[in-house]
């Protein structure tokens, strides 16, 4: 199981996880920051759980990339 995790109150809109991960990020209309696909928010934490461990590499990449760090990845 793959759980990628995205506190998008601390987005800053710099468009990095979704050149890095487009499958899994994209950046908001609204207001201009990332939003995590098929993802549940809980209290500003907007979280994926998928059993596709394929999603690791360009989602880890992603995390990496954030220069706010507000992109964890997990495999559990």
């Amino acid at each position: 199981m793959v759980v990628v995790t995205l506190q998008r109150k601390k987005c800053i809109g710099c468009n990095y996880c979704v050149e890095l991960a487009p499958a899994h990020f994209q950046m908001s209309r609204k207001d201009g920051k990332s939003v995590l696909l098929k993802a549940v928010d809980r209290k500003g934490f907007h979280t994926l759980k998928s059993a596709d461990h394929s999603i690791f590499t360009s989602c880890d990449t992603a995390a990496k990339a954030c220069p706010v760090k507000i992109i964890s990845v997990k495999e559990i």
